[in-house]
């Protein structure tokens, strides 16, 4: 077999037909572009498989008997299955203040609560949701209908989530205490969901096209709530619209939609409502005026439990050097004219900060500011802290004094235009945003830009757009 396999030419002529089925089938125009990642990947089945070349694997592929295994297979192998628990916090902050108590609130009568996860990898978003259901809900929660599914198109990454067992990866973000009052030890530095959380959340294969071309099951419908993360980038911009679309009419009559943070798109807003929430932008079908959430339910046991901040992976700062004179263009927004900043301190906050401990994390970046007072990181990371203990005012500044010290810093712009919003400052919000937007398109649009968690330059730019069409006075909108 490793015979055969080496002598595996590079790309060869059948692979262009085989590309366009792979995409037809899968919707993943993500690959359209990107020959090499396929084929790298296709390679690894034509090796499993013992076969030389695409000709040979389409032909398998077809086979009545085996081609929907090897489909399987391969769709495995062309999906990415990166995720952990509680990823963009900001996110599970707007679903714990406001949109889960909204419905919960709204839905008291029928006491029935329908989630779903689609493109849910190996299930850390839907088991992330079915803690925060249960902590929201607390005793109450033997009184409600709740079902949470998570779909995905990869049978692996589904089965691996029917396990329940996580590794540290998926759970890096996640504080100590949490992790034993949400996980059990599984040993080998693995650990699985509790049995309450996982009676919550059920699993099916299901492919988006599918809701395309009539063949999705009907039973996915009526949901008070539909996350697509970080799915939509791998289809086609056109295909994308009709997907988000075909979800919009899977919604209840007043559910809410989630979408990945890279994946916003100006025309969402003519389809659906869109609100602007502290950190994120949500959907909810046309259905006449939102009314406002009502208080969180009673019964909830919250109180100081929140999810977690973003943050950025501590090695990348470690290896940064302030440059002798930082421009707009070169700084990493770490140099002071007072020597390097202090990373061990700056580490510190970020975790006190992802475990929920405000603040701590707080009066961590007064102490640090007090021997760093020119590091605009420090002060970035006190706007967010002190927006969450709900100091809007202490946090613009913070904001302000990172903007100051480095004029470039796209994320500070950022978050000070949603904390304008918020605040219903609509004018100088609309100046923050469109500074950010700016300073990411003046920039490759690949280039993740510091402190934004993965976020890219083209990202910001849409995730901006989004914002600002619907912060749009009303007159605008019509």
């Amino acid at each position: 077999m490793a015979v055969r396999a080496s002598a595996v030419p590079p790309i060869d002529a059948g692979f262009p037909e085989l590309k366009s089925r792979i995409i037809e089938r899968t919707g993943h125009f993500y690959y359209q572009d990107k020959d090499e990642l396929l084929w790298e990947r296709v390679r690894k089945r034509l090796r499993a498989t013992g076969l030389r070349n695409s000709g040979q694997y389409l032909s398998l592929l077809a086979d009545a008997i085996s081609g929907s295994a090897e489909w399987a297979k391969l769709e495995t192998e062309i999906t990415i299955g990166e995720t952990f628990f509680f990823r963009y916090a900001e996110q599970f902050v707007a679903l714990r203040e406001t949109i889960l108590p909204e419905i919960i609130g709204r839905k008291t009568a029928t006491r029935r609560l329908r989630i779903w996860s689609a493109g849910c990898s190996t299930g850390a978003e839907p088991y992330s949701l079915a803690i925060l259901v249960n902590e929201i809900l607390g005793e109450n929660l033997v009184n409600w209908r709740v079902s949470i599914i998570g779909t995905d198109i990869n049978d692996s990454f589904l089965n691996l989530a029917k396990q329940a067992k996580f590794g540290k990866w998926a759970l890096r973000s996640m504080p100590a205490p949490e992790r034993k009052r949400y996980f059990l030890d599984a040993g080998k530095d693995l650990w699985q969901v509790r049995p309450e959380f996982r009676s919550l959340v059920r699993f099916e294969k299901h492919n988006l096209l599918s809701l395309l071309d009539g063949t999705s099951s009907l039973e996915l419908t009526d949901f008070d709530l539909i996350l697509c993360r970080n799915v939509l980038i791998y289809f086609h911009p056109d295909t994308v619209i009709r997907i988000v679309e075909a979800l919009r009419d899977r919604l209840s009559e007043e559910g809410w939609m989630l979408l990945g943070h890279a994946e916003p798109n100006p025309t969402f807003s003519a389809m659906m409502q869109t609100l602007n929430l502290p950190g994120t932008v949500a959907y909810r079908p046309r259905s006449g005026d939102t009314p406002p959430p009502p208080p969180a339910p009673s019964g909830q046991v919250l109180k100081d439990w929140v999810p977690l901040l973003p943050a950025p992976k501590p090695a990348e700062h470690a290896k940064r050097q302030p440059p002798p004179r930082p421009t707009p263009t070169t700084s990493k927004h770490l140099a002071t004219s007072t020597g390097p900043a202090p990373e061990a301190l700056l580490d510190e906050i970020r975790a006190r900060a992802n475990g929920g401990a405000f603040a701590t994390a707080d009066a961590l970046c007064r102490q640090a500011i007090a021997s760093q007072p020119l590091n605009a990181v420090l002060h970035f990371y006190q706007g967010l802290v002190l927006q969450a203990l709900r100091r809007p005012d202490a946090a613009e500044k913070s904001f302000l004094k990172c903007i100051y010290l480095a004029k470039s810093f796209a994320m500070a712009h950022y978050h000070l235009g949603l904390l304008l919003l918020a605040e219903g400052r609509s004018d100088p919000a609309r100046r923050a945003l469109t500074n950010a937007a700016r300073i990411a398109a003046a920039m490759p649009d690949d280039r993740p830009l510091e402190e934004a968690d993965g976020l890219t330059a083209r990202d910001l730019g849409n995730l901006v757009r989004i914002h600002l069409e619907a912060a749009k006075p009303p007159k605008s909108r019509r």
